[in-house]
């Protein structure tokens, strides 16, 4: 086989098209959302930083299956993983609506074609220790969320409508 990467979870999109540019279209099929990595701005951002767990979460799909959708066209060998959330949808103890300090709808820059992770990131490491930020998203920021996280920052997403979602986000 010439193409020596292996497709995993953590496999970014775009490292993903750049050595199977005939998945971009399996992946495209299984996750609608991603239609938009044909525009050339989100290749280049997103798909970059994306993984592909990342990419089953925002497209609600679980990673095994779409791992091995995958790995079934190229002839790679099936994947096998228990599921683990990665992203905390239960009510935190931490929550309370009255610490919410500042929020920002990150939908009017989505569709305007702007980025708003460096606006959120800016804003989290400006919040004041126990206080709260509240994001409105399109879809599941996945590639913002692990990033805060590695900020040390908590978080719980909500879905509030098919194709909506609220993050709040706390200073650990």
């Amino acid at each position: 086989m010439e193409n020596e990467l292996i497709i995993t979870p953590k496999t970014k999109v775009l490292q993903l098209i750049e050595a199977y540019p005939q998945l971009e279209a399996v992946l495209i099929g299984y996750v609608p959302a991603f239609k938009k990595l044909q525009n050339p701005v989100l290749r280049k951002t997103v798909a970059k930083i994306a993984t592909l767990q990342q990419a089953a979460a925002i497209g609600n799909v679980k990673i095994e299956d779409l791992i091995n959708k995958l790995r079934a066209e190229i002839g790679q060998d099936l994947f096998n993983q228990k599921e683990n959330a990665m992203y905390n949808t239960e009510k935190p103890g931490w929550f309370d609506e009255s610490l919410i300090a500042a929020e920002l709808d990150a939908r009017p820059m989505l569709a305007a074609g702007e980025h708003p992770v460096n606006q959120v990131i800016a804003d989290l490491k400006g919040l004041e220790q126990g206080k709260i930020y509240k994001l409105f998203a399109p879809f599941l920021p996945a590639p913002l969320i692990d990033k805060a996280s590695s900020l040390n920052f908590n978080h719980w997403v909500t879905k509030t409508g098919d194709e909506s979602y609220v993050i709040y986000f706390s200073a650990i």
